[in-house]
């Protein structure tokens, strides 16, 4: 099957897309218009590592950061039900606001309620984040112990892997901490049959993890900050 994955990040361009559109600073009105390069890269390096499995992916990308890695709730919020409206299965989030706002519980709630899977990066230490920690989110960080196809459940609905990119033209992987542990948690979902509900993909998840348990020694981990 094919996967439709909404990315919610900062690439506005990618062999894999089907659709974009910018919501960064723009009223939902505006959305669509003045989609750009990916300044950061950060997006970019979510959807590489999300399309490198076997399985078919497309994205549809909701740009909602550009020239940082800052984003507010209410541009994350209409990209999320933007990509609903265009068929993706999967909202995937290598993003965290520090505060927990309606406008952003709000559309995740519709996003679930329609029956689409969200994993959205959580940091392994510090203060929680959002919208990690809504209830029904699929939660993901980085995990040292992990090889580049492997995952661990770290409790309940969190689960780790690989914090890096895969190497590149012979280069050293890229780190990025919970951002690309969750993009590999993602791309580990694409392998799952379409149409499971969130509780049993987290139990096939569970089932193929390679460690189970909090690492004892978490890396630093790096995400995209947000300003809400």
């Amino acid at each position: 099957m094919t996967w439709r994955i909404g990315l919610i990040d900062s690439c506005g361009a990618h062999p894999r897309a089907v659709a974009a559109a910018a919501f960064a600073g723009l009223s939902p009105q505006a959305a669509g218009r003045g989609v750009v390069a990916d300044a950061t890269g950060h997006g970019t390096r979510m959807a590489d590592v999300i399309c490198s499995a076997h399985a078919s992916v497309e994205l549809v990308l909701g740009q909602v950061f550009v020239a940082s890695t800052r984003a507010n709730a209410a541009s994350v919020a209409a990209a999320m039900d933007w990509a609903v409206l265009r068929g993706a299965q999967l909202l995937h989030l290598s993003l965290g606001l520090s505060a927990d706002r309606t406008v952003l519980a709000s559309a995740v709630q519709r996003a679930l309620d329609a029956g689409v899977l969200i994993v959205a990066a959580s940091p392994a230490r510090g203060a929680p984040v959002y919208p990690a920690s809504y209830a029904g989110v699929i939660r993901a960080t980085g995990d040292a112990r992990c090889a580049a196809d492997e995952i661990s459940h770290l409790r309940h609905w969190t689960f780790g892997a690989a914090p890096r990119t895969p190497a590149e033209r012979g280069g050293p992987p890229e780190r990025g901490g919970a951002s690309v542990g969750a993009a590999w948690v993602t791309r580990a979902i694409t392998h799952l049959p379409g149409g499971m509900t969130a509780c049993r993909v987290v139990e096939a998840l569970s089932a193929r993890a390679a460690y189970r348990g909090i690492e004892r020694k978490m890396p630093h981990a790096l995400h995209a900050n947000s300003q809400t």
